[in-house]
């Protein structure tokens, strides 16, 4: 089995809080990494699992590991049982290990019943840094879920399509997307034509004959689903016009190119929008190293109007850092000076550039580097 790097960071949440929620996207290895603490789990989308939490609750409640309840926001009643259990005995922690797929309906019962009694941790899909014998460029294609091909061949794109498919049919409504199956499967193809772009809700919604209102919240439920990442403008205090819409990704790289009908890497480097498929998936990879370390990070770009842009601005503690992101082997010199430049503007601590090479070249006040290199600075941030 792969070893999760979240699993030390929820160890570690667990002595310290009597409950942990582990959120993130339906099909990223939740269950598989809970059942690593306890054997012991409900499926709360479940009939008969609502019944049998229900009538084993005193001995639930009393259990000496960590109990899992997944989809815990299909069973909103549980919720005050579980503060009152933990309430009758507030010295004892990693009672509860809370299993999500929807941020909305789950945190709308944390934030009533469990603040202050419940620590939250994200899960993504498997990451470079967990993967690190699979071959770059093949976590890039099929993305990070166990399940969709990158662990077993032959999986990629059908496992993909299915997903897609099952969230617009299935999961998406039961969560509260108010919009048919046809209508949120045209807005997953939009959101990958928008992918790595300015958010433009009103040219969204005029194609779809919806209006942006409309769309924006769309837009909102996905993110709150971990589907999507909106990466905020970073705001700066200089004399140019800045771009103030967010930027749009699917945080998963095989469903985007899924969506995109891209089969295979041959098909992937000569598509025009390649470069922007490698900046997101970059992206992801980066915060994913800070996510499952438990770093509180702050993520931005940073474009002006008259092009100058970063593709991620982090603050990280005290520091901001800038990362540019190109789709080259040797990226060079005009490349680093306009990075540079663009970083002065917001007055980075930290530059890096992203490339396709493996050397890293370390400069007086600029890093270039490789993913893995990148990858390896975020991991020694202490």
């Amino acid at each position: 089995m792969i070893k999760r790097h979240l699993a030390t960071l929820i160890k570690e949440r667990l002595k310290n809080y009597p409950a942990v929620a582990l959120l993130g996207a339906r099909q990223s290895g939740k269950m598989t990494l809970a059942r690593t603490f306890s054997k012991i789990s409900f499926d709360l989308e479940l009939e008969q699992d609502k019944l049998r939490l229900d009538l084993q609750w005193d001995e639930v409640a009393g259990s000496k590991v960590p109990v899992i309840l997944d989809e815990a926001q299909n069973f909103p009643e549980i919720f005050p049982r579980i503060r009152a259990a933990i309430d009758q005995d507030r010295k004892r922690n990693g009672r509860f290990l809370i299993l999500g797929s929807v941020s909305p309906g789950l945190m709308k019962q944390v934030s009533e019943f469990l603040t202050g009694r419940i620590a939250l941790v994200e899960l993504g899909p498997l990451s470079l840094k967990e993967l690190a014998r699979q071959p770059i460029d093949d976590l890039w294609l099929m993305g990070g879920f166990p399940e969709g091909g990158i662990l077993k061949g032959g999986q990629y794109p059908q496992w993909q399509r299915n997903y897609l498919d099952l969230l617009a049919m299935r999961d998406l409504p039961v969560w509260g997307l108010p919009a048919t199956a046809v209508i949120t499967k045209r807005f997953f193809r939009m959101l990958a034509a928008s992918h790595g772009l300015a958010w433009n809700a009103s040219m969204i919604g005029k194609s779809m004959g919806l209006s942006y209102h409309t769309v924006n919240g769309y837009l909102d439920f996905l993110e709150q689903t971990f589907l999507i990442r909106k990466l905020a403008p970073y705001t700066a205090n200089i004399r140019k016009r800045l771009i103030k819409s967010p930027k749009v990704y699917w945080r998963d790289s095989g469903l985007l190119h899924t969506l995109m009908n891209v089969h295979s890497t041959e098909d992937l480097i000569v598509q025009p929008w390649v470069g922007v498929s490698w900046e997101g998936w970059v992206i992801e990879q980066i915060l994913a190293v800070l996510n499952n370390r438990g770093v509180p990070y702050e993520p931005f770009f940073f474009r002006t109007g008259d092009g100058y842009e970063i593709d991620l601005v982090l603050r990280i503690k005290d520091k901001l850092w800038a990362f540019e992101m190109k789709l080259t082997t040797s990226p060079g010199r005009r490349e680093l000076g306009r990075m540079k430049k663009t970083a002065a503007m917001i007055g980075a601590d930290r530059k890096v550039l992203v490339s396709r090479s493996n050397r890293t070249i370390q400069g007086q006040d600029a890093i270039i580097t490789g993913i893995k290199g990148a990858l390896n600075l975020m991991a020694e941030i202490q």
